[in-house]
């Protein structure tokens, strides 16, 4: 609940300054009439509204697990991400379209000299929230404020490509150059839209998180106790700012519901000592069985049906089985 809290107002301050920096920038037009300021104006407004929307759905994935939503609200944050990605692609259509206008009916640039010192303010406004709010979405799982935080960042290269063009223009006196930047910068914000809806949707649809899985893993290796014989069917979903866990974890067959609920406990406080108190877990114990002797580590066994032979890693391919391991 306490990185809920901290993504809203990492949100709402992202938010504030959308709405300061897409005045500043619609200064700046007014002040140069450069189509590229323009292009990265209209973007701003996407800023605005990608902002307005992420900090609902991070108030809505913010609230705690009902009756109606057994997992929680996190899954908002996704809607919002796929939302935010699709304002991105249409604000790089809007921009490729006023480039190929400005092409055939080119206008009168003026006054770039000071349009310049507001864009740049705006760039490292953006550039420095965008970077804040990447990492704080990162550290507490939140794509939503991840997404928040890349856009931000987008938008500041944008902006710093805009003074480039400018740079260039006043270098060179060629006002073409304002609208080969533009198209540029539509192509590039159109891609980042595409990567940002491919992300939401991959947790929409649940779909596994390699890395976060293999980070699990790595760590289960690491600190693995003897009397987690075998794990296998393991499962990790991310619902927002939620981690998700299912397992089943083989046990010596001849603990009683204490001993085997105290290894669940261990297993649970590894991973969260690793990954935060954001962690659900649904843990399915099993008892071990006479061909998991092979590879259980547990010396002096009395209950040991077969020598001891290999000591199993647990990797990708073999912890997503729904089978008790055994060598062949």
């Amino acid at each position: 609940m306490q990185k809920s809290k901290q993504n809203l107002k990492i949100q709402f301050f992202v938010t504030s300054l959308s709405i300061v920096l897409f005045v500043l920038k619609f200064v700046a037009y007014y002040m140069t009439h450069y189509l590229s300021v323009l292009s990265d104006a209209l973007e701003s407004i996407v800023n605005v509204m990608a902002g307005l929307i992420g900090l609902y759905s991070l108030y809505v994935a913010s609230k705690p697990k009902d009756k109606d939503h057994p997992y929680g609200h996190g899954k908002a944050e996704f809607i919002s991400a796929a939302f935010e990605g699709s304002l991105i692609i249409i604000a790089g259509g809007i921009i490729l379209y006023e480039s190929i206008i400005t092409f055939f009916e080119p206008s009168t640039l003026h006054n770039l000299d000071n349009g310049i010192w507001v864009l740049l303010s705006t760039a490292v406004l953006n550039m420095a929230a965008g970077l804040i709010a990447k990492a704080i979405g990162k550290k507490n799982n939140s794509l939503a404020l991840t997404s928040s935080g890349q856009h931000l960042l987008i938008d500041s290269y944008t902006t710093y490509a805009v003074v480039i063009g400018i740079g260039l223009v006043l270098y060179t006196g060629y006002n073409g150059i304002d609208t080969s930047i533009a198209v540029g910068m539509g192509i590039w914000i159109i891609y980042n839209g595409y990567k940002i809806i491919r992300e939401s949707l991959a947790g929409i649809m649940d779909e596994a998180d390699m890395a976060l899985l293999d980070a699990v893993i790595q760590e289960l290796n690491l600190s693995r106790h003897t009397h987690w014989i075998d794990l296998h069917n393991l499962r990790v979903i991310k619902y927002g700012a939620l981690m998700h866990v299912d397992c089943h974890l083989t046990v010596p067959w001849y603990f009683n519901v204490n001993e085997a609920h105290a290894a669940v406990d261990e297993f649970t406080k590894l991973i969260k000592n690793k990954f935060g108190d954001s962690v659900e877990f649904f843990v399915h114990t099993d008892g071990c069985m006479p061909f998991s002797c092979e590879i259980c580590t547990i010396e002096n066994c009395e209950k040991r049906n077969t020598p001891f032979k290999q000591k199993l890693a647990w990797n990708r391919e073999n912890i997503l089985s729904d089978l008790k391991h055994q060598l062949v």
